[in-house]
């Protein structure tokens, strides 16, 4: 197979295995310490809202519901996922996924908390790196510690798609 496309489908893998590993450490946080999570479908209303022209609110949460809100924010949840992973392999080059190393995983994965501290934080109406919402820097520790176990995802899933792969 083409080292470009083995690249590709590494990296969609990596992607979606990165994102579930981002999810299932939130789901640890919200049983193990009752920290809730970030909401998936408000993610998914605001991008319901742009084809109006809506691109920021001044509260999401009071915003009105859409309709499918909750099934456009999983899918973009796992799309964003994979365009990280995309990206991540894009520049590491395609020869990390032949020895994937957890430090340049973890370091893309924080580097990725990025977006939603001055993005889509903003945009949602909880402020720049969530300095609106009850308790920052909760916020901003919990996108943290996720964005890490999405690195840590891109690790364990490139090994796991590399030993599937060489089989």
């Amino acid at each position: 197979m083409n080292s470009l496309v083995l690249a590709l489908i590494s990296a969609v893998l990596m992607g979606l295995g990165a994102t579930l590993t981002f999810d299932l450490w939130a789901l640890f946080l919200k049983r193990a310490f009752k920290i809730t999570p970030s909401s998936i479908c408000l993610v998914g209303r605001w991008l319901c809202y742009m084809p109006e022209g809506v691109f920021t609110h001044s509260n999401i949460g009071s915003t009105p519901r859409k309709s499918a809100e909750c099934t456009v924010g999983w899918i973009a949840h796992y799309m964003i996922g994979i365009t990280f992973a995309l990206v991540f392999v894009a520049v590491v080059g395609h020869t990390w996924l032949q020895r994937p190393t957890l430090t340049p995983a973890i370091g893309f994965g924080v580097v990725t908390v990025v977006a939603p501290l001055f993005i889509m934080q903003p945009a949602l109406g909880l402020g720049f790196a969530a300095s609106k919402v009850s308790n920052p820097t909760q916020a901003r520790a919990r996108s943290l510690m996720n964005h890490a176990a999405f690195g840590i995802g891109l690790y364990l899933f490139a090994l796991l798609v590399n030993r599937l792969l060489q089989h």
